[in-house]
């Protein structure tokens, strides 16, 4: 199966959580039939595929990097590489830009969350949309960080209360719920 069958079934079988994520799986699904390749960096109307990562570790806490180019705090996450599944590439940008190596997709490898928001215009590129494919990480060296200073200003773990503070986004809030309840199951 190829990765865009293998985002197609997943997508197709993904349950939002509400009506905007439910218009985003719908918007992922005409990107990923679209023509050209959705998943290109250079791909910019109406944009690419992008993965990311919530990484938790075993108390519950989550990790956000204060961006260096978006000045805000933000889950790992990034582009993904040529032929390259998009749970992989939740992982290995996590991996980068928390130094984090023993990271695993968290419950059944399932997709977590789907998001698409704007990026500004920069280095020579129009503003766009990312279709970010969202997962949870754990990991269970949480004193391993390594922080990117070329990504970020700051790595630091938060309660998922702190991190709704520095991220109050819908879009967060409806991730943070979604931990929260991912959490509960596990301890239970």
């Amino acid at each position: 199966m190829t990765r865009d069958q293998r985002l197609l079934a997943q997508l197709t079988t993904y349950e939002p959580n509400d009506s905007l994520e439910a218009e985003h799986r719908r918007s992922m699904l005409a990107l990923l039939q679209s023509p050209t390749d959705p998943f290109s960096r250079e791909h910019f109307v109406p944009g690419h595929f992008t993965a990311s990562c919530f990484i938790i570790d075993d108390g519950g806490r989550l990790l956000l990097h204060h961006h260096r180019r978006l000045q805000r705090w933000l889950q790992m996450g990034g582009h993904v590489e040529s032929g390259e599944d998009l749970a992989t590439a939740a992982l290995r940008e996590g991996a980068e830009e928390s130094g984090l190596s023993d990271l695993e997709i968290a419950g059944d490898g399932d997709i977590l969350d789907l998001d698409i928001h704007a990026i500004p215009a920069a280095r020579g590129e129009p503003e766009h949309d990312h279709f970010d494919v969202r997962y949870v990480a754990h990991t269970a060296a949480p004193h391993a960080v390594a922080m990117d200073r070329v990504e970020s200003n700051e790595l630091a773990w938060f309660t998922l209360d702190r991190a709704a503070d520095l991220m109050p986004g819908a879009e967060s809030i409806r991730v943070f719920r979604k931990i929260e309840r991912l959490l509960s199951r596990r301890s239970s």
